[in-house]
Parts: C-alpha cells; sequence; structure tokens
C-alpha cells in the first residue's frame, strides 16, 4: 500500500492567494505505522468573527504561534513523497500549494479527493460532503472543523471503505481516482468522456441549476479539461471547479457559430463567472468635428443617437461614458494632445492646461502647436477604434458547416439552414447592434474573403441598439 496522508487545514478564508492557513492536521499512514502531526499558525492576516464562530480559532489563541514559513520544511517532510488526501481535496492542496510557493518550495503531490471516493464507492447517496459522511455511516468527531478533527473523519472513512469493499476494490478505486485529479469533486469522469471535441459552446451549473460559467470553443472537451487543470493554480479556476456541479454543450458549426452563442447566451443567462460579454446599456462613442477655431474635437453620442453602420466619424463603441472618458485621456497622455482642446479640462483664455504643465501637452491650448499637426495626432490616435461604415448593399450570409450565418450593418440576424430560413430571416429579424457581435463580425471579415461572402441586395431597414 502506498504512503499515505490524511490531511486537514482551517483558514481564514476561500482565497488562496489573499488569505492564509491557521492550523494543519496531517496523519500519516507508512510502512503500517500511524503518525499524527498538528499545529496552530500565526496567519499574520485579521481572523473574521464567522470564522472563528465556526472553527474556535481566534486571533489570541494563534497569537505566539509558528508561522508558514517557520514550520514549511518540516511540514514538507510529513507530506513529501505520500499521497495527498483531504475532503473537497482542491481547497487543502490549492492552500498549501500557494503557501510553499511563497516560501520557495515546489509542492506536487499525488491528491485523493474523498468527496470523489464517496461518490466512486457509494453512489446512490446524494450528497457526499463530510456531515453527511459522518452521519451515513456513523463515524465519531470530537472536533468538526478543527484541523485534527476532520482529518481524523477521513481516516476513519478511509477504513471504513477498507473493510466493506476489500483491498483490491480499494487499489482499483485509488488507480482510477489517481487519474481522475484535475476533475471536480461532483463531476463523473464519464460525463466528461462523452464531451465532444468540437467546435461549441459549454455550460457550467452550479447548485439548483445556477449558471455558473458559459465558454466557447473549437475544441469543447479539450477547453473543459484545461479548466480543471488550471484550477490546481489558479485562484479563479479553483473557486469555480469547487462549485461545479453539472455540466452541459450545444455542439455548433463551426468556431465564429460559437462565438456568437456564447455572446447571446451570457447576456441572457448572465453566469455569476462570466465578466466578460455582459450586455451594455450604455453604449457610446466619440464623433469627431471641427470646432470654432478649427481644432477637431470629440463629442460623445450616446446610444440613443448610434447609427452604426452607417455614420461616419465615429470612434469606439464604449460599454459606458466612463469608459469612453478614460480612454480618450489615455489616448491624450500617450499622444501629448491637449486635454483642454479636447473637452476634458476647463482653462481660462490664454491659460496653458495642467498636461502642459507635465509635458503631456505640446502646447496647442497656448499656440505652440499648429492646429493641423494636433488634429493629425487625433485622428491618428483613434484610427484604430473607427467605428466601419458598413461595406455592403444589404445584408451578408456567412457559410459554415451546413449553416449560414446572417449579418446586416455588424449585427446579427440569426442562422438558417435553408433558403425559406434565410428569407425568413431577412423579412422579420430586427437586427440588434451588440458590442461585442460587432466585435466578432469586424475581425471575422477582415480575415475573410469578400468572394467567400453571398450578398443581398435586399435591405433590412429595422434596428435597434443593445
Amino acid at each position: 500500500m502506498n504512503n499515505l496522508a490524511f490531511v486537514d487545514i482551517e483558514t481564514t478564508g476561500s482565497n488562496f492567494e489573499r488569505d492564509r492557513i491557521t492550523e494543519v492536521a496531517i496523519i500519516t499512514l507508512q510502512d503500517g505505522k500511524s503518525t499524527r502531526f498538528e499545529t496552530l499558525l500565526d496567519p499574520q492576516v485579521f481572523i473574521p468573527s464567522g470564522i472563528t464562530a465556526l472553527t474556535g480559532i481566534s486571533s489570541q489563541l494563534v497569537k505566539g504561534q509558528p508561522t508558514f514559513e517557520e514550520i514549511a520544511s518540516e511540514l514538507f517532510k510529513e507530506l513529501d513523497d505520500k499521497i495527498f488526501i483531504a475532503h473537497n481535496a482542491r481547497f487543502d492542496y490549492g492552500f498549501l500549494k500557494a503557501a510553499f510557493k511563497r516560501v520557495g518550495i515546489d509542492f506536487k503531490p499525488r491528491v485523493i479527493c474523498t468527496v470523489k471516493l464517496s461518490r466512486l464507492l457509494f453512489p446512490e447517496q446524494k450528497r457526499h460532503n463530510l456531515d453527511t459522511i459522518i452521519q451515513t455511516h456513523g463515524l465519531h468527531c470530537e472536533a468538526r472543523h478543527r484541523a485534527m478533527g476532520d482529518a481524523d473523519i477521513l481516516l476513519q472513512f478511509w477504513n471504513l471503505c477498507h473493510r466493506q469493499f476489500g483491498e483490491n476494490q480499494m487499489s482499483e478505486s485509488i488507480a482510477k481516482l489517481l487519474k481522475q485529479t484535475s476533475l471536480p469533486p461532483n463531476i463523473d469522469e464519464s460525463l466528461v468522456k462523452s464531451i465532444p471535441d468540437t467546435p461549441g459552446v459549454y455550460i457550467f451549473y452550479a447548485d439548483n441549476n445556477e449558471y455558473l460559467y458559459i465558454g466557447k470553443s473549437k475544441t469543447l472537451k479539450t477547453r473543459v479539461i484545461s479548466h480543471f487543470q488550471n484550477a490546481l493554480t489558479q485562484r479563479k479556476e479553483a473557486k469555480m471547479s469547487l462549485r461545479i456541479k453539472h455540466i452541459e454543450w450545444i455542439e455548433t458549426s463551426g468556431e465564429l457559430g460559437a462565438l456568437l452563442l456564447e455572446s447571446k447566451m451570457i447576456k441572457q443567462f448572465l453566469p455569476t463567472m462570466n465578466i466578460r460579454l455582459r450586455r451594455t446599456s450604455e453604449l457610446c462613442a466619440w464623433r469627431l468635428g471641427p470646432n470654432q477655431n478649427g481644432y477637431w474635437v470629440p463629442t460623445l453620442v450616446s446610444k440613443k443617437e448610434l447609427r452604426p453602420g452607417d455614420q461616419e466619424n465615429l470612434y469606439g463603441p464604449f460599454k459606458s461614458k466612463r469608459e469612453a472618458i478614460e480612454v480618450l485621456k489615455s489616448l491624450a497622455k500617450t499622444h501629448n494632445l491637449c486635454e483642454a482642446i479636447l473637452g476634458l479640462e476647463q482653462i481660462s483664455n490664454g491659460k496653458s492646461c495642467f498636461g502642459y504643465q507635465l509635458k503631456t501637452c505640446a502646447g496647442a491650448c497656448i499656440g505652440l502647436e499648429k492646429k493641423e499637426l494636433h488634429n493629425l495626432k487625433l485622428t491618428t490616435a483613434l484610427r484604430k477604434m473607427e467605428l466601419a461604415i458598413w461595406p455592403y448593399e444589404g445584408a451578408i450570409a456567412v457559410r459554415e458547416g451546413g449553416v449560414s450565418h446572417l449579418f446586416y450593418k455588424w449585427s446579427y440576424l440569426g442562422h438558417a439552414k435553408d433558403e425559406e430560413s434565410i428569407h425568413d430571416l431577412l423579412d422579420n429579424s430586427l437586427p440588434e447592434f451588440d458590442l461585442d457581435i460587432y466585435k466578432i463580425i469586424n475581425a471575422f471579415l477582415k480575415k475573410t474573403n469578400k468572394d467567400d461572402l453571398f450578398i443581398f441586395k435586399k435591405k433590412v431597414v429595422a434596428m435597434h441598439l443593445s
């Protein structure tokens, strides 16, 4: 039998980059002998009252205790060359790996999660948390939510599994779990194996079918597995992995279809861990035009006034007025533009702007830079974010696999599989401008030969903004 280490830790919170370990307990089974190691640790950060109420570990209790750095070498010896066994092992392993990394130790044990072991051996159980395991199997815990008390429960559960299933089946289970360490505790290997490695969108669900995360990929299975592999080193992925209860996926005709569907679904279902691609209600853009002195100046065009694809001299779009102003300020500093002329700063006649004093303005505000040069610098700075005019007479169709994606004025009309459905979309669709869809279409058309597109002469006239 392999050498085993049953591990439990207590911490100041759930973020292994910010929070710290307050207690460690290890029960080892090595060469037929059992040893125990436990210690409180001074986390050197505040212990929240909620954590103290749960564990009984307070700042006063850990005062004078060693820091992790002081016991790191001893702790590493206790765990070295042993199979690391913990409940929801990603949590304990993630914290210890991060803590060892901060002191320059590379910690990479083989890991077994007892949640997965319970799911494998007792599939009829609906829940596999530690309290359920204690109650279901009649285990005895002297100190729940303390490191040694919980580590001892793991040892009891392990011994119970050995008695009930025998050495051979336990050895098979261990071998199987050691190959599955990248999977979340609530996800079966058979489910992941059934995911096709084709283009599409995948959906991670949390408890009660809550939408947790929606993503897209050209190779669904490979991308899903990469999330779980990254969970061993990245806090966000680890947090998400612990919450995943179910996975679904939708195959698409290709990469473009996956991009478009992902954008639509994120805006529709608002998954808790998706930040990008959210719907925005403050869409806006800059429009350039000359002022009374001949300087080109930007004016903010609100969502209500935007007609993307029709208007010239538009730059953006931006998700909010705040973002638009921040981008313009950044461009002003980078290209030595005058923030007063751009309308970002108020000055008195004959006075220089604040940027001139900081040498981030070339002096256009006091006549030291010609307006022609300032205008050229401004248009050059904005060129990369110019909103292009729709380059086609009407809608276009892009063929991908067995479907046609229809677009009009940077908006997505939908997809169709036959000619009748195409004309139905052209006749009845209400194009909806969306910033993320605009970026997808624009990037796609830049690398697509015009000859590969079907251009409809018939125009779509109705338009609204997302």
